[in-house]
């Protein structure tokens, strides 16, 4: 089982500050590491009013800084966003910084607004987002080269590859995956996004990814009392999932998704996309998922007081990480192999 930390770092203004949670984010990734866990997972966005995070390798660096072991995964970055060149620099010192822990999600983008911001355009993300993905890896090469006709060589050479791997849900992104990129990152999707990508990779006689690994919920909170957990608790979720609703009707001009408008505490909680939960009960979930799966904690989920993220790890790491498998723990993609203890 793959043991993800996810930090999206939004700070609503009911919810705990920017400074307390950015400052207790260093803190729980190092946690992370100590317990075991395989990957931080880091989001990006712009013009979010909650502060959502904007600056991902900036996190990423100073958690390296911080850890030894754990993976820090972009999930996703913002092709769109980013002059390549620059991108490519700013990785390769990461990497290196890291000492070989970097995993690039790289995105593709929805909202109009992020595009304008940097002087792009919505209908070419596709073709920018696979454009930047060559023009890292030909970056990362060290030697001269033209992007469109500008003289570059990108220095340092980071001494392990970091590997790119598209998220997105289209088949067509999938497609690209297989075709150019190492992987394919899709958690918390459902399992047909998974499919043309697998068939993509073995059409191109290209390494078997294999099934699509089971995924945990959207947010797990372990709690000796969840509906006492749950009341302080919802308030943080429906903020996340409204400000979603927003960008979708931005993007799509309505809102998209499960819960995209009449979202209340009792129709999420029913969802079983997020769950609070007793330590047996997660115990139970583990065991449901097995060993070729993805698990999620998000301490800091939209805001959370960063003391209760700290009850809630200490608790899951005394009575429910002592029963979580750790044979087999996905990798997404066909040329990232799944490690084997």
């Amino acid at each position: 089982m793959e043991l993800v930390m996810i930090f999206d770092m939004r700070a609503p203004a009911f919810g705990a500050p920017s400074e307390a949670l950015y400052s207790a984010a260093l803190d729980m990734a190092e946690w992370a590491d100590d317990a075991g866990f395989d990957v931080i997972g880091l989001g990006e966005h712009h013009r979010s009013e909650d502060g959502y995070n904007p600056s991902p390798l900036t996190l990423a660096s100073a958690m390296a800084a911080r850890t030894q072991q754990i993976r820090l995964r972009t999930a996703v970055l913002l092709a769109s966003c980013y002059d390549p060149i620059r991108l490519a620099e700013d990785l390769a010192v990461l990497q290196i910084l890291s000492q070989g822990r970097v995993e690039l999600g790289l995105g593709f983008g929805y909202r109009p607004a992020e595009f304008a911001m940097f002087g792009r355009e919505l209908k070419d993300r596709f073709d920018f987002t696979i454009e930047t993905a060559n023009t890292l890896k030909q970056a990362w090469t060290g030697q001269p080269f033209q992007y469109r006709g500008r003289p570059c060589q990108v220095l340092p050479v980071p001494g392990t590859p970091i590997p790119i791997l598209l998220g997105g849900a289209a088949p067509k992104v999938a497609r690209a995956a297989a075709a150019m990129a190492d992987g394919f990152l899709v958690p918390l999707f459902s399992e047909k996004v998974w499919r043309p990508y697998r068939k993509e990779c073995l059409n191109l006689g290209k390494a078997d990814p294999g099934a699509y690994p089971k995924q945990g919920p959207t947010l797990l909170w372990v709690s000796e009392d969840p509906d006492a957990e749950w009341e302080w608790l919802a308030p943080h979720i429906l903020h996340v999932l409204d400000s979603y609703s927003q960008w979708t009707a931005e993007a799509y001009g309505k809102p998209m998704g499960p819960y995209a408008g009449g979202m209340t505490a009792e129709t999420v909680r029913n969802s079983g996309a997020y769950q609070v939960l007793t330590p047996e009960d997660a115990i139970t979930l583990v065991n449901t998922l097995g060993d070729h799966s993805s698990l999620y904690l998000t301490p800091l989920f939209g805001g959370a007081p960063p003391e209760k993220g700290w009850k809630m790890l200490e608790l899951f790491k005394q009575l429910v990480l002592p029963h979580v498998p750790r044979t087999c723990i996905p990798r997404w993609g066909h040329a990232l192999q799944a490690i084997t203890d």
